[in-house]
């Protein structure tokens, strides 16, 4: 078993410099790459620049955007909570780096390296974190391979494991050697728990999803939007969030034949680029006006979103939502809309998503697979107001009872630091 795991160390070390050379030169050619590449060629001089010697630092590693939300609670916690130390956040995502690269709590904010032995290296020697902290994911094993050689605390937090992962597999030894780094893990369900419990880790913590918090919290913000607000008008309005061309289609059929005057309809697509959103508004044969218009058209029926950041108070305004993604990879964030209290639409690949599997076995969260089924489940929506609210507190309330895993998780962090 030692050899073999020699073996694959050498195998997977090799891979990742034929990948890193490779990565190069699609870069020339892609421009997500090129930011995936180039952005990490300042990663070691921001952390010098910034983190000196004595510095004490407390490291939050995300892989993307979704990630770091759930890593949000935990990190305005442990601002409150260490005013002392200094907070590293890296992303391995441009999705996720792009976006959150001028987030006011971190002091510094980089790309993770690329996994090879001599970037662990130099990457852990610059930040010499006392502790680090991954969210839902993410087993690099050069970079878990070094913080356990220096008996760094590792931690994960709102993990989550399936069967299908090559920890429980026969031939997963090796990968099941880079868990051997974690001091604790926070995970979101019981299947993760016993699955991890299996293969001998104990120090295991149901704790739950930290992003429950971080939805929670805002309700308690300042959510208005005067233009949208303008825009509804007091009508039932159904708001669709991060939608794909497949969920579009249905939904535009929908608005053209089906849609009474007395529905309105904000689109914020998850594609905003000029021609996505062009070919959008021609679609659609009802009224519409766009966030970008000079001069907006409030009286419209359909108000479309081409700009991101706002989608979270839009929610606020919604009396159901339909929530994208559920005819490709996988739906987006339902618990935005959740935690106002809306009764909520999606395709039919969710069964990744914990909280998407709970809201459809709860009926709060209705899939829908063909045209007729969405036709028929907004038009009841629209008209059955008592089912509505039903299925829209049902929502609210889900959320509630599943708060406090970022208190679990800080109250293990003032243990250990």
């Amino acid at each position: 078993m030692y050899i073999f795991a020699l073996k694959m160390t050498f195998l997977y070390n090799i891979a990742a410099y034929i990948g890193i050379f490779l990565l190069k030169i699609i870069s020339l050619f892609n421009k997500k790459i090129r930011l995936f590449m180039n952005g990490r060629k300042e990663t070691f001089s921001k952390i010098e620049s910034v983190i000196s010697k004595n510095d004490k630092i407390i490291w939050f590693h995300c892989a993307s955007l979704g990630e770091f939300e759930q890593g949000r609670p935990i990190i305005e916690k442990t601002k409150d909570q260490f005013p002392n130390h200094k907070i590293l956040l890296t992303f391995f995502s441009p999705s996720g780096y792009e976006v959150r690269k001028n987030y006011e709590l971190a002091d510094v904010i980089a790309y993770l390296p690329l996994d090879t032995k001599s970037n662990a290296k130099r990457f852990l020697k610059l930040a010499h974190p006392e502790m680090a902290i991954f969210v839902k994911y993410e087993f690099w094993p050069n970079i878990l391979s070094e913080l356990k050689k220096q008996n760094i605390k590792t931690i994960l937090v709102s993990g989550i494991f399936r069967k299908s992962q090559a920890f429980f597999k026969p031939y997963g030894a090796w990968m099941r050697k880079s868990l051997n780094t974690f001091s604790h893990f926070f995970v979101q369900n019981k299947a993760s728990k016993q699955l991890l419990n299996q293969i001998g880790f104990n120090n295991v913590t149901l704790s739950g999803d930290t992003r429950f918090d971080r939805v929670f919290e805002i309700t308690k913000q300042d959510n208005r939007l005067d233009f949208i607000e303008k825009f509804k008008h007091n009508k039932y309005t159904l708001v669709a969030g991060s939608s794909w061309q497949k969920d579009e289609e249905f939904l535009i059929k929908y608005i053209n034949n089906s849609a009474t005057s007395d529905e309105k309809f904000i689109i914020a697509p998850h594609n905003i680029e000029d021609k996505g959103i062009e070919n959008l508004q021609k679609s659609i044969l009802k009224t519409t006006t766009k966030y970008s218009d000079k001069n907006r058209n409030y009286s419209a029926q359909v108000f479309i979103v081409d700009t991101i950041g706002i989608l979270t108070k839009i929610y606020s305004y919604a009396d159901a939502a339909y929530v994208g993604g559920g005819f490709g990879t996988g739906i987006h964030n339902i618990l935005e809309p959740a935690t106002f209290g809306v009764p909520i639409i999606i395709g039919p690949n969710y069964q990744k998503f914990q909280e998407a599997v709970d809201l459809v076995k709860l009926d709060a969260c209705k899939v829908i697979d063909s045209q007729n089924e969405l036709d028929e489940h907004l038009k009841r929506l629209f008209k059955d107001v008592k089912y509505r609210e039903n299925r829209g507190a049902i929502s609210k309330n889900y959320i509630k009872d599943n708060i406090g895993s970022t208190q679990i998780i800080i109250e293990y962090m003032v243990k250990e630091i």
